[in-house]
């Protein structure tokens, strides 16, 4: 196995490009399978997700050529709407086939979802929709087995959930009738597969919105040319990095306005922020790091794909802060790891209680999931001496190339056998 030595205390310093959106890039290749056709999708992000929906696409009958973040998909000759345990397992976004096989097929059989080791979300919420559009869902031997006709419905989810949207609007597409999503996502990234969707064809209002409305159609068309929103969590995860070295970098090919909160927090722990059509320039003001809490909540708020970044920002404060976990209330288990470094941290039921420290010592850590893996990374940069970090196939399932855009940026940070 691979891990990464990094030698801290460098402040980053240049410009770094971010990749495409992981969370968008995922359930717009499952959309394909919606109507057979030839599909090109741009800025693809080369990650280990990508490649296992890319797997799972093959298995189904797809035919896909990627490079140079480019992704061709053909699924003209997809016949086969199984989703087998050994790829759902290992990336709970795979369950994203559920609404196309549905769509297309009328029928699905789709592995229970594994993924990352923490915190439990459960598919009740994608299931409940299923059978509202009228499929008849059973459980056999781990296996989700959905099948019928389906027929538009009012769904109105009791918590919002980004999966669970993405899921409803992929099966609704070709329902009989109108659909309402009630409670929906409103993340970017289901935008980006509702104008997706609306290339094939699809009637969709309210995009962007926490309502939106899907009038089904009989047949969508393929023959899409699609560009994939940038990564706004590799992003932010980037602005911290400029953060907490104290550096000066410029993070290229961005949303902004993907990243207000996240913003405004860095300005309130005392850096500055300069914003560009597509960039934003973070510098240190040369002052102590202040400490901000920050509670994750959903699109707008807080990400919770940030937050264990955000917790190792934190841990060079000049001062106690506050992180309250209100999406997945036990997604801590980068804590036991970055303590590792000398930071002080105290958990209590979903809050994380951290007194900042003025050094931080280059520890051996091990990755847990992929923006614990981040955070870890973040915590290294900043130390004193060296760092190893085990268990890095998590890092490589969010964030393309991280160590080589790194090293763009004066870290000190190799990828090196185990």
């Amino acid at each position: 196995m691979d891990k990464l030595v990094i030698h801290g205390g460098n402040p980053l310093n240049g410009s770094v490009k971010i990749s495409g959106a992981k969370n968008a890039v995922l359930p717009i290749m499952a959309a394909t399978i919606i109507a057979p056709g030839e599909y090109r999708i741009h800025n693809v992000p080369e990650l280990r997700d990508t490649l296992t929906m890319k797997r799972l696409l093959e298995m189904v009958g797809a035919e896909v050529h990627y490079e140079n973040s480019t992704m061709q998909i053909d699924t003209s000759k997809c016949d086969t709407p199984t989703a087998p345990y050994d790829l759902v397992k290992t990336m709970r976004a795979s369950f994203y086939v559920l609404g196309p096989f549905l769509s297309r097929f009328n029928y699905a059989e789709v592995s229970l979802p594994g993924g990352c080791a923490w915190g439990p979300r459960p598919v009740n919420y994608h299931l409940q929709a299923m059978e509202a559009l009228g499929a008849e869902v059973d459980l056999s031997d781990g296996m989700i087995i959905a099948k019928g006709d389906l027929k538009g419905a009012l769904i109105d989810f009791e918590r919002s959930s980004v999966g669970a949207t993405g899921n409803v609007l992929m099966a609704a597409v070709t329902a009989h009738g109108k659909t309402v999503i009630k409670n929906a996502a409103r993340e970017p990234e289901i935008g980006a597969l509702c104008i997706f969707l609306k290339k094939m064809g699809a009637e969709i209002i309210g995009v962007g919105t926490d309502e939106i409305t899907i009038q089904g159609k009989q047949e969508l068309k393929a023959d899409v040319d699609y560009t994939v929103i940038p990564d706004r969590i590799e992003a932010g995860t980037f602005l911290i990095a400029g953060a907490i070295t104290n550096g000066d970098i410029t993070v290229e090919n961005i949303e902004p306005d993907h990243l207000i909160i996240v913003s405004k927090c860095l300005n309130y722990a005392g850096f500055k922020l300069d914003f560009k059509q597509n960039a934003i320039r973070i510098q240190s003001s040369g002052n102590s790091i202040q400490p901000v809490d920050i509670t994750t909540a959903i699109y707008p708020g807080f990400p919770t794909d940030l937050q264990a970044q955000w917790m190792a920002l934190m841990t060079k404060a000049k001062g106690q802060s506050t992180i309250t976990e209100e999406i997945y209330t036990d997604r801590f288990t980068h804590i036991a790891e970055l303590s590792r470094f000398g930071a002080h941290i105290r958990l209590i039921n979903n809050q994380a209680i951290i007194k900042g420290m003025e050094i931080l010592k280059g520890a051996p850590v091990m990755s847990t999931d992929i923006r614990a893996s981040a955070s870890l990374i973040l915590a290294a940069l900043s130390s004193e001496g060296t760092s190893s970090i085990t268990r890095v196939y998590h890092i490589d399932r969010g964030y393309d190339k991280i160590e080589e855009k790194l090293t763009t940026l004066c870290a000190r940070i190799k990828r090196v056998k185990d």
